[in-house]
């Protein structure tokens, strides 16, 4: 039988996980035991589960969380889809690894469903001893084509950027500057501070709360929440920024 005539049924869902820190979005990346080498949280789909569900779990596994925002954005096929490491030198890492969790970072799997999700920075332990949130700007070379993962995810969330609960990304209690920040730099461009705030009251979404932020050298900021009912709602039609 022909090499052409062969199904190649290895799928997997590889995950890019936004999380907004210090005015940086950030990526959380994983690291294989005892190597030097790091990609994205990566796992094969089952074949008794669907490809929301098999992100879902990959989610869950590697932040410890669910019931988090997923988006699903692009997929990847490459014949070749090793861009920094060779797939001989990806084979031996992801082989070497001890960790449960990395045993389905099959690097046989030539077709891959990219998600990106939206967490809060502040809530994500991962149950794993190496990992790191690293800014954009600062991301190393990464295993298989991850690279691409993190630059085409985070061209369609810019894209996408008034239909998406981008809030997730925030602490449940925020400052005006906080939203704005985040806005800032995914779109890496700046707004005027009052015509931005005039325009996010206007939704009716944000809750201001009878308490401010502690601890800076100026006038304590207002903290505010959202009110999930009526941002859900603006999503439908498109924030606009």
């Amino acid at each position: 039988m022909s090499d052409q005539n062969i199904n190649i049924p290895e799928v997997s869902v590889d995950c890019v996980i936004f999380g907004f820190h210090a005015t940086d979005l950030k990526v959380l990346l994983l690291k294989v035991d005892d190597s030097e080498y790091w990609s994205l949280p990566r796992g094969a789909v089952s074949r008794k589960e669907s490809l929301g569900m098999a992100a879902s779990r990959v989610l869950k596994e590697t932040t410890g969380i669910g019931n988090v925002f997923l988006q699903q954005f692009q997929t990847f096929g490459a014949v070749d889809r090793y861009k920094h490491y060779s797939k001989e030198q990806t084979k031996a890492v992801l082989e070497s690894s001890k960790k449960e969790a990395t045993e389905s970072l099959s690097y046989q799997s030539t077709i891959s469903i990219g998600y990106y999700a939206l967490v809060d920075f502040e809530k994500i332990a991962p149950p794993f001893k190496e990992y790191q949130w690293c800014a954009i700007s600062e991301i190393p070379n990464l295993l298989f084509d991850h690279n691409d993962f993190v630059d085409m995810a985070l061209v369609s969330l810019r894209k996408d950027l008034r239909y998406l609960p981008i809030a997730k990304l925030l602490p449940e209690k925020f400052t005006l500057r906080d939203m704005q920040n985040l806005y800032e730099t995914i779109l890496d461009r700046e707004f005027d501070r009052r015509n931005f705030h005039k325009l996010l009251m206007r939704y009716e979404f944000l809750i201001k709360l009878p308490e401010k932020r502690k601890g800076g050298a100026n006038k304590p900021p207002n903290l505010y929440k959202i009110d999930v009912e009526k941002y859900e709602t603006a999503l439908q039609d498109g924030i606009s920024y």
